[in-house]
């Protein structure tokens, strides 16, 4: 569906990292794999991992234990396999990834539009960063947060809340872009506009069952989506 934003001129944009802005499955892919491989496991698949990220790294976790060991196993060795997990991520994080298009290009046009920018994402702070900086994205931010940034990650919408009062920016006048139910919940919940992009990961569902004002090609397009909002006020 073709955005329908019937909200105030908008003044910020917080923007998803995992699936919205960088294609990092095949790195989550091989983290949680040198994992299994410490904890003798079958290995995972990018099609398995897909349907778990973007509810931060304990969720995923968890869930890829969960298949592979019997519910006290998996709980027993969680803070293992989480320990390991993080050291195998540091070590591989941004050696398979891909920037998605016209990101770059969308981040411009975002702040050509007036908007400040947040990057809001419940992966680590430390991995956020890094792979901002190895594709040059971090100067387009005010602020970014991770899912260890707070205490509670999205879909509770304490994240978009505390983007916005670092930014200065009330969440009626902010618009959350990413691609997943997770983004739209916690930008619902925040009082906000929500976007959805088409090409993430949304846990394995289609894109569309989504409830959000509008499906976006791109950043870009989300961009120019708002500018012509702001035109029509």
């Amino acid at each position: 569906m073709q955005p329908v934003l019937s909200c105030p001129r908008l003044r910020a944009a917080l923007i998803d990292l995992d699936g919205t802005m960088i294609d990092t499955a095949n790195d989550f892919t091989a983290g949680l794999n040198g994992m299994l491989a410490q904890l003798d496991a079958a290995p995972t698949s990018r099609e398995e991992v897909i349907r778990y990220v973007g509810k931060g790294s304990e969720h995923l976790i968890r869930s890829v234990l969960a298949p592979r060991f019997k519910a006290h196993l998996a709980e027993a060795r969680f803070a293992e396999a989480l320990s390991i997990y993080q050291e195998e991520y540091a070590r591989i994080n941004g050696q398979q990834t891909q920037l998605y298009p016209d990101v770059e290009a969308g981040l411009i046009a975002l702040r050509e539009a007036g908007l400040q920018l947040a990057c809001v994402t419940n992966k680590p702070h430390r991995f956020a960063i890094q792979l901002l900086e190895q594709y040059g994205l971090t100067h387009y931010f005010n602020v970014v947060l991770g899912g260890d940034s707070v205490p509670r990650k999205k879909p509770d919408p304490l994240p978009m809340l505390t983007a916005c009062a670092v930014l200065h920016v009330a969440p009626e006048a902010t618009v959350a872009i990413g691609d997943s139910e997770n983004d739209a919940l916690a930008g619902r919940a925040a009082g906000m506009a929500t976007l959805t992009v088409p090409y993430g990961y949304n846990h394995g569902a289609p894109v569309q069952a989504i409830k959000s004002d509008g499906i976006v090609a791109t950043l870009l397009e989300a961009a120019k989506a708002i500018a012509a909002h702001h035109t029509s006020l």
